[in-house]
C-alpha cells in the first residue's frame, strides 16, 4: 500500500516552486507546520532527504530531491487531466498549453491572463516541463500548443517566435565581484566553477551552442553541478557554490534585491527566441485558433508570422 498521496506531492511542489515552506504554506493556505510534516511525511515514504537546509531558513534541494521533481510534475499534471476528462459536460472548453520553464513562470501568467479577461468562457490547463519534453506532449497529443526555447524538428512542428529572452551570468553578492566590470561575464564562466540546467533544457542548449560558436566546450568549464529546477540553481549561486547561466526574468527580484549579481554575455548581450510551438496538421481546435489570433494581434511582428526556418 502506497504511503505517498496526492497532496503530499502538491507540498512539495510548492515548496520547490516557490524554494520556501513560508511561501508554499502561503499559496497553499496551509500553516508552516503542516507543510512541514507533509514534507517529513513524503521523505519518510520515499526513503530520502528532499531538502537540504542552510542557515536562515534557506533551502536547496538534494540531488535526490530534483531527480523526482520532474516526476512529481507530470503526475499532478496527469491528475489534472483526468480530472478535466471526467468533469460533467465538458461544457467548459479547456486549452493544454505545455511550456519550459521561464515561459510558464515568467511570461505565459500574465498572458494567459489577459486572454482570460477577454473570453471567460475558457480554461487552460498549463503543463510544465523541459523543452524536449514539451515537444513529446505535442507529439502524443497531451498538449495542443507549447512554448520552448529551442527548435526541435520543423518539419513536425510549426514555431512562431513570440518575445526575446536574455541570458545572463550570475554570481554571489560577494566583494570579489561586486566592483568587476560588467563585461566580465565570459571570464568568469570560464575561471569559476559552474552550475549548469539538465542536458535537455532549452538554456543549456543554447548556451553549449553559443560557447562552440566562440570556440570553448562545454568541457571545459569547471562544472560542480547540474540541476533541473532555476530556484535551486539561484539559492545555490547564492550560498557560493559558483556561478551560472539563466533567464534574466529568472533573477529579476534576486538581482534587484543584492541577493545575486549579474553580468551580460557576449558582445551586445546574449539572447535566445521563446518560440510557441505546433503540431503540423490540418484542424487546430477553435479555442487555440482564438488563442493564436489573441497572441498574433498582442505580439505584432513577433507571433504573427510563421518560422519554419533552422
Amino acid at each position: 500500500m502506497l504511503d505517498i498521496n496526492l497532496r503530499h506531492l502538491e507540498v512539495f511542489a510548492a515548496v520547490t516552486e516557490y524554494n520556501s515552506f513560508t511561501k508554499a504554506a502561503e499559496s497553499l493556505y496551509l500553516s508552516q507546520s503542516t507543510v512541514s510534516a507533509h514534507i517529513q511525511s513524503l521523505e519518510k515514504a520515499l526513503g530520502v532527504t528532499l531538502f537540504q537546509r542552510l542557515a536562515r531558513r534557506k533551502i536547496v534541494l538534494t540531488q535526490e530531491g530534483e531527480r523526482i521533481y520532474g516526476i512529481v510534475l507530470d503526475i499532478l499534471d496527469r491528475c489534472r487531466l483526468l480530472q478535466e476528462s471526467l468533469r460533467e459536460g465538458r461544457h467548459t472548453p479547456v486549452l493544454t498549453v505545455a511550456a519550459s520553464t521561464v515561459p510558464a513562470q515568467y511570461w505565459l501568467p500574465k498572458c494567459l491572463a489577459a486572454f482570460s479577461r477577454e473570453n471567460p468562457d475558457c480554461r487552460f490547463l498549463l503543463r510544465r516541463a523541459d523543452s524536449l519534453r514539451v515537444h513529446e506532449m505535442l507529439a502524443a497529443g497531451e498538449a495542443e500548443l507549447g512554448f520552448v526555447g529551442l527548435r526541435q524538428d520543423t518539419e513536425k512542428f510549426t514555431y512562431r517566435p513570440v518575445f526575446r529572452d536574455e541570458l545572463v551570468l550570475i554570481t554571489e553578492n560577494a566583494p570579489r565581484f561586486r566592483d568587476l566590470d560588467r563585461d566580465w561575464g565570459e571570464r568568469l564562466l570560464l575561471r569559476e566553477n559552474v552550475v549548469l540546467r539538465e542536458e535537455s533544457s532549452g538554456t543549456r542548449r543554447f548556451t553549449q551552442e553559443w560557447l562552440q560558436l566562440r570556440g570553448i566546450s562545454l568541457q571545459s568549464l569547471h562544472v560542480i553541478a547540474e540541476l533541473e529546477n532555476p530556484a535551486s540553481i539561484r539559492q545555490a549561486v547564492m550560498e557560493g557554490m559558483g556561478v551560472s547561466v539563466i533567464s534574466a526574468l529568472a533573477v529579476e527580484e534576486d538581482v534587484a534585491a543584492g541577493r545575486l549579481l549579474r553580468f551580460p554575455l557576449g558582445e551586445t548581450g546574449l539572447y535566445r527566441q521563446i518560440y510557441l510551438a505546433l503540431l503540423n496538421r490540418e484542424k487546430r481546435p477553435a479555442l487555440l485558433e482564438r488563442f493564436l489570433r489573441f497572441l498574433s494581434a498582442r505580439e505584432p511582428g513577433a507571433g504573427s508570422a510563421e518560422d519554419s526556418g533552422t
